[in-house]
């Protein structure tokens, strides 16, 4: 693939922090293609232009790594009027850029109100999003390298998120989503990954049953299960949307209902 240039110096960049950072997101789903239980489809896997980069609150993240990702030519974009702002690290490279990411804790405000929704820590400024932690229940290491295509002097083994855990916090955060077409995105995503995995379900479900649903407990996982029923009980309008979105092949929106709601139940329930 032609835009692995931008994530290359991005891993490259970070490689010191690699043992505390995950990737989730995006690119997370384009990596799993290189995962030995994955079975890779004919059509182009979902593309963004950014990516997510995650680690635990308490991380020891010593050093700096804004400053490593400068040295390597990103530079720091700053938007919005919170304190401090929404932050992306963009390379230059066709639109590529990184943010960093952390679990939001609590209400997501302080005590005085304000919100609390930014960390900044080792020289960069990260996003708290509820449920993200999840995403960082036991990672995959994926090994990458000029044989997969990463313009790489060497492989490199990189931390991605499992994809349980990836449709798992997918499913939870439907409702905070703030626009359709992320909501239709999203369960495109869960299709396509359940897709790329179809053939090792019963490995899925033991990450579900072994890794991820004893560390967030009864009432969450009982949530995942009953969003699951809910996203795909039915066609609707979100998963019209979302079989509109492939232009590399045909989805209807039956299929994606049917065959989400069944592997999903392999996997989940």
């Amino acid at each position: 693939m032609s835009d692995f240039a931008g994530i290359t110096r991005l891993i490259e960049a970070v490689q010191p922090w690699s043992g505390h950072l995950v990737i989730v997101g995006g690119w997370a789903h384009r990596l799993h293609r290189f995962h030995e239980l994955a079975v890779v489809p004919g059509y182009q896997p979902l593309t963004t232009k950014d990516t997510d980069l995650a680690f635990a609150n308490g991380a020891p993240l010593e050093g700096d790594i804004g400053a490593a990702l400068m040295k390597a030519g990103f530079s720091e974009q700053l938007s919005g009027e919170q304190v401090p702002p929404v932050t992306h690290y963009s390379s230059g490279d066709a639109g590529f850029y990184a943010e960093f990411l952390t679990p939001l804790a609590g209400s997501g405000r302080k005590r005085d109100g304000t919100p609390d929704v930014r960390l900044h820590i080792a020289g960069v400024t990260a996003h708290k999003l509820r449920y993200l932690e999840i995403l960082l229940i036991d990672p995959w290491v994926i090994t990458v390298g000029p044989e997969t295509g990463f313009p790489l002097q060497r492989t490199m083994d990189l931390q991605v998120v499992n994809p349980v855990s990836f449709i798992a916090q997918k499913l939870l955060i439907q409702k905070y989503r703030d626009t359709g077409s992320k909501r239709a995105q999203d369960i495109l995503y869960i299709h396509d990954t359940l897709e790329l995995f179809a053939s090792a379900l019963p490995d899925l479900r033991a990450i579900w049953v072994e890794k991820i649903r004893p560390v967030i407990g009864k009432a969450t996982a009982r949530k995942v299960e009953d969003i699951l029923v809910a996203s795909f009980s039915t066609v609707s309008d979100t998963i019209r949307d979302a079989a509109r979105i492939p232009v590399d092949r045909t989805l209807t929106p039956e299929r994606v209902t049917a065959f989400c709601e069944q592997a999903l139940r392999e996997v989940i329930k």
